[in-house]
């Protein structure tokens, strides 16, 4: 009966010299420490700059356009309209305008919102002031105009503001709009919301008045 082969056992694999044991004592093998590899925390990544929305950008530079080159006439508007913080006015004004941008249908409109942005507020801190005042015995305070708005006036128009109040304020704002703005009477029915033959009235009985108003200072 044959015997069969015996089986070679594998060669084991030579072990590398940084394995290698100090000494042939039989110890495990060194081991050469290494610098550790950084590993990221599960979860985490890394933060990057969220990319600049075109929409936003867009907004800015229009808003800042807008500002540059409708500022000094909306401060003048609402100075001639009789606002006591013309400033605060407008910057309200710049501030609506700001939050209902994107919802404007013609950006060449803006303009033409911010005016009747700046005509209704300050409708609505002279009603402001008019109610307070009814409940204050003392009487109001003289209004100081600031240095920056009294820059915007020439020494005639300091004389019609003080006349201009003495009008009721829809006679007083087609009055500016038509003379001291040069707004058509379309662009004066928009910025105030009423139709052209109010605009009309309101100018025709305004001038009126005023007229009375200056002969009285006289």
């Amino acid at each position: 009966m044959s015997r069969r082969p015996a089986r070679r056992r594998p060669d084991r694999p030579a072990v590398p010299p940084d394995r290698q044991a100090a000494s042939g004592d039989g110890s495990e093998p060194a081991v050469r420490h290494r610098h550790p590899i950084p590993v990221p925390e599960p979860g985490v990544e890394a933060l990057a700059p969220a990319p600049a929305d075109p929409a936003e950008l867009e907004r800015e530079a229009g808003l800042a356009g807008l500002f540059e080159l409708h500022y000094a006439s909306m401060l003048r508007l609402a100075v001639l309209l009789g606002a006591d913080d013309p400033e605060n006015v407008v910057a309200e004004a710049y501030y609506q305008i700001y939050r209902k941008w994107r919802r404007l249908r013609d950006i060449e409109a803006a303009e033409a919102y911010l005016r009747s942005t700046v005509c209704n507020l300050t409708r609505m801190r002279i009603r402001h002031l008019q109610v307070a005042r009814k409940h204050v015995e003392s009487p109001p305070e003289e209004t100081v105009v600031s240095a920056e708005s009294a820059a915007l006036l020439r020494d005639d128009q300091r004389v019609l503001i003080d006349a201009l109040q003495q009008l009721p304020a829809r006679q007083r704002e087609a009055l500016v709009l038509r003379h001291w703005l040069g707004l058509k009477e379309g662009e004066i029915a928009a910025a105030m919301g009423i139709s052209s033959g109010s605009v009309k009235t309101h100018t025709a009985r305004g001038l009126a008045a005023l007229t009375q108003a200056m002969e009285a200072r006289r």
